[in-house]
C-alpha cells in the first residue's frame, strides 16, 4: 500500500493482468450485453450507457496492461476499422450529426467490450462464459413468462411481454420482441451442444440447457428460428463432413460446398414466396417488402454514401427518428426501429460503400473461422463459424447484428477469426517478424 492508503502501482498492474479480472469482465461484459434491454427498460439508458462505459474504460485499461501479450496486427480486422472508419466519416454528411454520433459511439463501446473478450479470453473460455449468461438469462425469461402468464396472468408492458406461455406462446422473455428471444435461443443451442462436446459441463447440465433453449425457441414461434435452424444444421453437416476429408482432399470438398451453397442460395431466392407461405409468414414478408421497397427509392438518392449512421431508427422514448428514417415511417405509417434487415439499414444508412464493408467484414470473419475450423481437431473450434452464420442469417431479417448484443457478439468472432487467420500476420511472418502468438497454431 501506499502512504495514502492507496494499492500500490504494481497491485493495480497485477489486477489488471491477472485472469480472475479477466474471467469476471468477460461474465460483466456478455451480461450486459445479453440483458441490455432489461437494464434499459428497469433502470434507465443512463444506467446502461454508464455500464458500457465504464466496463469500456475498464477494458481499456485492461488491454493496455496486456499490451506486451497482444501483438497490433491481432488487435482488431482491418474490415471492422474500415466500417468503423466509415459509419464515422458519415457524420459529415448527415442531417443529424448528434444522432449519428451518438449512434457511432453505441458500435465504439460495444466493439470495445468484444475486442477485449477476443483477447482475455480463448475460444473455449468465451464459450462457457457465454453458455454461463446465456442460461441464467434464458432461464429468467422462463420465470419472467411464467409469472405474467400463468401465476399473475397479465403482461408486462414495460418489458414487452404478452404473456400468453399458457396458451404456447409467443413468448418474448427479457428480449422485449420474439424474434429476439428466438435469435439468442439459437445461439444458446450452439453455445451449449459446443459445451457439451468439449466436456466443458456434464452432462446433465447440458442436457437442461439444450432443453431450456429448445423450448423457448419453439415458444419464440418465430418465423426466423426455423431459417436459422437449418441454416446452422446444414452447415453444421458440411464442417462435419471437410473436417472428416484428408487434407489433401479438403480444399476440393469446400470448393463442392461453395458451389452447393450458391445454387441452393438462387434456389431459395427463386421460391421465396412459397417458402413464406410454409413458413406462414406472409404478413411479416409483406411488411419487410414495403419497406424494402421504401428504403431502395431513398438509397437511389445518395447511393455510395447514405444518409448518415444512427444504428436504431428510435429507442423507443418519444424522441422520434432523424430524417429520412422518419419520412419513411411516415410514408408506411409505421414505426419501425430498424429496417428490418441489417443489409437495408447499412445501405439507407451508410450506402454501397458501407454495406461493401459490412459484408467483407462478415464474410472474411467466417471464411476465417470455416477454415481454421475445418483445420484444426479440437471440436470447439467450430463455435465461431457456427456463430457467424446465425449471426449473418439473422441480419437478412432483422437488424439485430447492428447494435447491442449482436454487434458485440459480431465483433467477439470476427476478432477471434482473426487472431487465428490474418493476412498481415502472414506478411510479418515473411518479412522475417516474430512468430505468430496462436498457441494452437502448431495443431492447425
Amino acid at each position: 500500500m501506499s502512504p495514502a492508503g492507496d494499492p500500490a502501482p504494481g497491485t493495480v498492474l497485477r489486477l489488471l493482468q491477472s485472469a480472475e479480472l479477466a474471467r469476471a469482465y468477460t461474465l460483466a461484459a456478455l451480461a450486459t450485453g445479453f440483458a441490455s434491454l432489461l437494464i434499459e427498460r428497469t433502470a434507465g439508458e443512463v444506467t446502461l450507457v454508464t455500464i458500457v462505459a465504464a466496463l469500456g474504460a475498464l477494458g481499456a485499461a485492461i488491454l493496455i496492461a496486456r499490451r506486451d501479450e497482444i501483438a497490433p496486427i491481432h488487435l482488431a480486422p482491418t474490415t471492422l476499422l474500415a466500417f468503423l472508419g466509415w459509419t464515422l466519416a458519415s457524420l459529415v454528411w448527415s442531417f443529424d450529426e448528434a444522432g449519428t454520433l451518438t449512434g457511432w459511439l453505441g458500435l465504439l463501446g460495444w466493439g470495445v467490450l468484444a475486442i477485449v473478450i477476443a483477447h482475455v479470453r480463448d475460444t473455449l473460455q468465451t464459450v462457457r462464459a457465454l453458455g454461463d449468461v446465456l442460461r441464467a438469462m434464458l432461464a429468467l425469461s422462463l420465470a419472467v413468462e411464467i409469472l405474467s402468464g400463468i401465476l399473475l396472468d397479465i403482461p408486462f408492458p414495460f418489458l414487452g411481454v404478452q404473456g400468453d406461455i399458457a396458451l404456447g406462446g409467443p413468448v418474448q422473455g427479457v428480449f422485449g420482441t420474439r424474434n429476439m428471444l428466438g435469435f439468442v435461443a439459437v445461439m444458446a443451442l450452439i453455445t451449449f451442444a459446443i459445451e457439451w462436446l468439449t466436456q466443458s459441463i456434464s452432462r446433465g447440465l447440458a442436457i437442461f440447457s439444450l432443453t431450456l433453449a429448445g423450448m423457448l425457441a419453439v415458444l419464440s414461434a418465430s418465423p426466423t428460428v426455423l431459417v436459422l435452424a437449418v441454416a446452422v444444421g446444414v452447415a453444421t453437416v458440411a464442417l462435419g463432413i471437410v473436417r472428416r476429408e484428408e487434407p489433401h482432399r479438403r480444399r476440393a470438398t469446400q470448393w463442392t460446398i461453395a458451389a452447393v451453397v450458391a445454387v441452393g442460395l438462387g434456389a431459395c431466392y427463386l421460391l421465396r414466396h412459397r417458402i413464406v407461405r410454409l413458413l406462414d409468414a406472409a404478413s411479416d414478408f409483406s411488411t419487410r417488402a414495403d419497406l424494402w421497397n421504401e428504403i431502395l427509392d431513398w438509397v437511389r438518392h445518395r447511393p455510395v454514401q447514405g444518409w448518415g449512421w444512427h444504428g436504431r431508427w428510435h429507442d423507443g422514448s418519444g424522441a422520434g427518428e432523424p430524417y429520412p428514417l422518419n419520412v419513411i415511417n411516415f410514408t408506411l405509417d409505421d414505426h419501425h426501429a430498424s429496417a428490418l434487415n441489417a443489409y437495408f439499414d447499412v445501405l439507407v444508412q451508410a450506402g454501397w460503400a458501407g454495406l461493401l464493408l459490412f459484408v467483407a467484414f462478415g464474410l472474411v470473419a467466417t471464411v476465417r473461422s470455416w477454415l481454421v475450423a475445418s483445420e484444426r481437431r479440437s471440436v470447439v473450434h467450430a463455435w465461431t463459424p457456427l456463430m457467424l452464420i446465425a449471426l449473418l442469417v439473422d441480419s437478412m431479417f432483422e437488424s439485430f447484428t447492428l447494435s447491442g448484443l449482436g454487434w458485440m457478439m459480431l465483433v467477439v468472432c470476427a476478432v477471434r477469426a482473426g487472431q487465428s487467420r490474418s493476412w498481415r500476420e502472414r506478411i510479418r511472418d515473411v518479412a522475417g517478424g516474430a512468430g505468430s502468438q496462436d498457441p494452437l497454431g502448431s495443431s492447425r
